[in-house]
C-alpha cells in the first residue's frame, strides 16, 4: 500500500525513461459520407479491439469505433473491470477468442499494461498505444511512477478508498480532458470507474511488443502521462510513433487520428 499512496501523491512518470521521438501527426483518418462502407485493404487486419484505461470505461472509445465501423473494421469494445491485471487481462481475452481472425489490439493509459500482456495472444497481428503505458517484464504502473521528476504535472489522485483509487471531481477536466467539450469532462468526472490498487501492481510478465509490431500515439498535452515518458516508452518497445497535440482523452478529443493510426497498424502488421 506504501506504493499506492506514493502513487497517489503524484501519478508521474520516471526521469528514467529519458529520450526523445520525432515524429509527424497523422494526416487523419478518411471518411466516406453519402457513400456505401468500404472494406479495408485485402492486405489489412479487419478486426480491432479497444482497451479502456483506468477511471473511465469503453464508452469514451464511442467515436473511434464509429470511424473504424465506417471504413470497414469490425470492431469490439472491452469493458475491462480494473480491479487487477490479471482480471483485465483475462477480460481481453475473452473478447480476443471471439474473434474470427487476426487482430489490433488498442490501449490507452492503463489500457497499455493490459494490451503489453494480453497482446501475446495468438490472435494479435500488432499493437497500438494510444497515451499509454508500455512497461517491460517486471514492470507495473506502480514501478513506472514511483519516482516523478521534479516539476511534472501531479494528478488528482485522491487516496485510495476500499482499495479503489478516483480523480477528485473538481480537477478532473483539467488533468485528464482539458480538450474535451466542458459538459463531456463533467460527465467522465461524475461516472469514473474506481481503478483497483491491485490494478497499478500488476507487473507484466511478458511483454508483447517484444515480438508483435507496435504503434504509439503521443498525446503532446498529456497532464496524466508526461510526453517525454511516452516518448521514452514508445522508443523502448521500437513502436512507429506519431505525436498529436492533445490531453490524456485524446481518444476522444482528436478521434480522426487515433482512426487513422489504427488503421495504419491494420495495414502494417504482420
Amino acid at each position: 500500500m506504501k506504493t499506492i499512496l506514493t502513487a497517489t501523491a503524484g501519478m508521474v512518470m520516471m526521469g528514467a525513461l529519458g529520450g526523445s521521438v520525432l515524429a509527424a501527426p497523422p494526416s487523419g483518418s478518411s471518411t466516406h459520407a453519402g457513400t456505401a462502407v468500404p472494406a479495408p485493404a485485402a492486405a489489412a487486419v479487419r478486426n480491432v479491439v479497444l482497451v479502456h484505461g483506468g477511471f473511465v470505461d469503453g464508452s469514451g472509445w464511442e467515436k473511434v469505433y464509429t470511424n473504424l465501423k465506417k471504413d470497414g473494421y469490425r470492431v469490439s469494445i472491452v469493458q475491462n473491470p480494473t480491479t487487477s491485471l490479471a482480471d483485465d487481462v483475462a477480460a481481453t481475452k475473452r473478447v480476443l477468442d471471439r474473434q474470427d481472425g487476426p487482430a489490433i489490439l488498442v490501449g490507452h493509459s492503463y489500457g497499455g499494461v493490459v494490451i503489453t500482456e494480453a497482446g501475446n495472444h495468438p490472435k494479435v497481428a500488432g499493437l497500438v498505444y494510444v497515451a499509454a503505458f508500455a512497461p517491460d517484464k517486471g514492470e507495473s504502473v506502480s514501478s513506472l511512477i514511483k519516482s516523478p521528476p521534479p516539476g511534472a504535472p501531479v494528478p488528482p489522485i485522491l487516496p485510495p478508498q476500499d482499495g479503489f483509487l478516483l480523480l477528485d471531481k473538481s480537477k478532473f477536466a483539467a488533468s485528464f480532458a482539458a480538450d474535451l467539450d466542458p459538459e463531456v469532462a463533467a460527465f467522465r468526472a461524475d461516472s469514473q470507474v474506481p481503478w483497483g490498487v491491485g490494478a497499478l501492481d500488476g507487473a507484466v510478465q511478458q511483454p508483447a511488443w517484444r515480438n508483435k509490431r507496435s504503434f504509439y500515439l503521443v498525446a503532446t498535452d498529456d497532464k496524466m502521462i508526461p510526453p517525454p515518458a511516452q516518448r521514452a516508452m514508445s522508443k523502448r518497445a521500437g513502436a512507429t510513433v506519431v505525436e498529436v497535440e492533445g490531453s490524456h482523452a485524446i481518444y476522444e478529443s482528436k478521434p480522426a487520428a487515433v482512426s487513422a493510426l489504427i488503421e495504419q497498424a491494420s495495414r502494417s502488421a504482420r
